[in-house]
């Protein structure tokens, strides 16, 4: 199933598959190592849902999820 980032559930591994945020947004999230092909979990989300913590690469991070809605990713439906 092909979602974007924001929408991901809760402690669901998936896979990166395109960046389409804007270019700066873009390039601080493939300095991160957020690129392509990458294995990331949204592991926290703050209660307002402002605010994602996201593991990737050994290393968990927070974002503001409105800037994860530009980024696509893949996971494996269980059903």
């Amino acid at each position: 199933m092909e979602v974007t980032l924001d929408r991901l559930p809760q402690g669901i591994p998936a896979t990166v598959l395109q960046l389409s945020c804007k270019p700066e947004l873009s390039r601080r999230l493939r300095d991160f190592g957020l690129v392509p092909g990458t294995k990331v979990i949204a592991r926290y989300r703050s209660p307002d849902k402002g605010v994602t913590a996201l593991e990737f690469r050994g290393t968990v991070i927070a974002l503001r999820t409105r800037d994860l809605k530009g980024v696509l990713v893949s996971w494996k439906c269980g059903r």
